[in-house]
């Protein structure tokens, strides 16, 4: 693999919004291709090419062998480097154990930039370099309690997949990388040129960054006794059921004191919190993948009203129910042309059937 070439507008004149990807040794190979494709994208698939220009710098210029065994040859070194519009630092397992010139020069070089990215364990880099203090930040689920003990004066949160705070953001591991360059495209080049980059990656599903980094079977622990484990189970499979925990409690038997305090022992969270993130993540899942109306949606999951999911949505994933459907939900595949059938002949005595048109009430659309 070799550095990316930087684009030039008609007449030869840079683009405006320089890219800059530090690399190093044993650095993860997606954390580097994923934003990369992200911002070249707009070049490729939409012929902006006053949009980025993206380079790659090592500390030295030399080579460097990623955690998978990946030789990427870098565009330049890093005292050659223009201090760049977007800095990114991706992770990796030399993430730990980077040349101090490295952080020096991220010292040097972020408060001259508009805007620092890190990926995952990048987070890191950016703390050795004084950059993340006092602000809030994220980094892979593995490595955040780490991170607290590595940049104490920070507020790392473990769940989001990635966050935003002043001119500074982090993002989870991996995949996470690739919906923070999205963001970032969607802020410099708007929605829908973020939409129609993540379309030809075939990311259909461009997550908002408070999204939690697994989904909530993921995240909680399964139940060591087999009635918690059932409850468990049930709340999945019945979102729209009375999950109070006085009625969870009744079905594992036991009164709603014990029942909460061994739930939360168990699972690593409350009943209530554990019910909440359920019914959100199926309600997402329903609007990302079906077709059902917001009002059907709401009554499914448990939420009883379209308001209710509203508030839910918003205060959890900042968007609303609506909304959230019109950025994440994959556009229907064309029809292909076909000759046009024959109406059926109607049946004797009988008027032809009228097809209603489908209406969406005032309600449905602000939700």
């Amino acid at each position: 693999m070799t550095g990316s070439t930087a684009a030039r507008t008609p007449g030869g004149l840079p683009p405006r919004r320089t890219v800059l990807i530090v690399l190093y040794e044993g650095i993860q190979t997606l954390d580097v291709t994923g934003p990369l494709e992200v911002f070249t994208g707009a070049e490729r698939y939409l012929g902006r090419t006053d949009a980025y220009a993206v380079r790659t710098a090592t500390v030295d210029g030399a080579p460097v062998r990623s955690a998978s065994g990946l030789l990427i040859t870098p565009d330049t070194g890093i005292a050659d480097a223009i201090p760049p519009d977007t800095l990114v630092v991706p992770g990796g397992q030399g993430s730990w154990d980077v040349d101090p010139a490295l952080i020096d020069w991220l010292r040097e070089t972020a408060p001259r930039t508009r805007r620092v990215v890190s990926v995952c364990t990048g987070a890191f880099l950016l703390g050795a370099a004084g950059l993340l203090e006092g602000r809030r930040v994220t980094t892979h689920w593995a490595a955040s309690e780490r991170l607290e003990r590595a940049c104490p004066t920070a507020r790392v949160d473990p769940e989001p997949i990635y966050v935003r705070d002043g001119n500074v953001a982090t993002s989870a591991g991996v995949t996470a990388g690739i919906d923070l360059a999205l963001a970032l495209v969607e802020e410099d080049l708007g929605r829908d040129a973020a939409l129609s980059i993540a379309r030809h990656m075939v990311v259909f599903l461009r997550r908002p960054g408070n999204q939690t980094q697994f989904s909530t079977q993921l995240a909680a622990q399964t139940a060591k006794r087999l009635p918690l484990r059932d409850v468990q189970q049930w709340v999945v499979e019945h979102p729209e059921a009375d999950l109070s925990v006085e009625a969870l409690a009744r079905r594992a038997r036991l009164s709603p004191r014990h029942f909460a305090r061994a739930f939360r022992s168990e699972v690593g969270m409350t009943p209530g919190r554990y019910v909440d993130r359920v019914r959100l993540e199926t309600a997402r899942r329903l609007l990302e993948d079906t077709a059902d109306g917001i009002e059907e949606i709401s009554r499914h999951c448990g939420y009883g009203t379209p308001e209710a999911m509203r508030r839910a949505f918003v205060r959890t994933l900042g968007a609303a129910p609506a909304e959230y459907r019109r950025r994440f939900r994959p556009p229907a595949p064309p029809v292909p042309p076909s000759a046009p059938a024959r109406p059926a002949a109607p049946s004797p005595g009988r008027a032809p059937a009228r097809t209603a048109a489908p209406i969406r009430t005032p309600r449905e659309e602000r939700l």
